[in-house]
């Protein structure tokens, strides 16, 4: 029996909200780098649902998944729940990656589908991966890398090396996940998607998210924002916006 309260996080709960949208985090995050988005969506009728996977925040206590296929059954089972109305997936870096497997998963189990994949900042998964393998490397050099790459480890946590030990072994993890994960052919899916970039990623380029259209046949959208790998910290309100309006909704209601 999957318990359904450590994986999904609600920062402000709207049980009247016609829609949901499940958030799925960066490598080595959690569900509280989206607590902000709580607030863009209040007022709406659009529920944040945060996906916290074991092994950070409050999991850390939790053996993190290192490998898609064993994490993808316990996530699916965890969210069945909470699919109980319409609903959507923003995912960013491998969170991308993790949405757009769900929603695959849904589709082959024939249950109803998201009606938006919003995917930022991560190649798909069917093209071929254009950076060496950094899991295995000792800790000092797999931190260099990944900060080399995506300059996404807080300065807090690399001057702190009690910080750092609890950061690495979910970090570490998730990098193992997307690195030793392999993309499987399947029809595209049958759903609008759009996706999100950085101008300055050195990793994701706008070439490489355009052929996120080669994996879905609903309407599809590019957009891009000034920034790196991590542009979206700085963007919030304009991705905010967006999603609103990709689903039809109003924004934010204000005083």
């Amino acid at each position: 029996m999957i318990d359904v309260a450590p994986w999904l996080w609600t920062p402000r709960p709207q049980p009247s909200a016609h829609t949901r949208l499940f958030c799925f985090p960066a490598a080595g995050s959690g569900a509280s780098s989206y607590f902000p988005w709580g607030q863009t969506f209040d007022g709406t009728d659009l529920e944040l649902c945060a996906i916290q996977l074991p092994g950070r925040e409050n999991r850390s206590n939790e053996m993190p998944f290192r490998s898609m296929d064993a994490l993808l059954p316990p996530l699916l089972k965890a969210i069945e729940p909470s699919l109980d109305r319409p609903f959507s997936f923003f995912g960013h870096s491998l969170g991308a990656v993790l949405a757009f497997e769900l929603a695959c998963q849904l589709r082959d189990r024939d249950w109803p589908p998201p009606n938006h994949l919003f995917l930022s900042a991560s190649r798909p998964p069917h093209l071929p991966r254009n950076q060496p393998p950094v899991h295995r490397l000792p800790d000092g050099k797999f931190v260099d890398a990944l900060v080399n790459r995506y300059q996404g480890i807080p300065a807090t946590v690399l001057q702190d090396r009690e910080l750092m030990d609890l950061f690495l072994p979910a970090l570490r993890a998730d990098i193992t996940l997307l690195e030793t994960y392999c993309y499987r052919p399947r029809r595209p899916l049958a759903v609008a998607s759009r996706v999100f970039g950085g101008r300055a990623d050195p990793q994701v380029g706008e070439a490489d998210l355009q052929r996120w259209q080669d994996l879905t046949t609903g309407p599809f959208a590019c957009e891009l924002f000034e920034g790196g790998h991590f542009y979206l910290n700085d963007v919030r309100p304009a991705i905010s916006a967006t999603i609103h309006r990709d689903l039809g909704f109003a924004g934010p209601k204000r005083a």
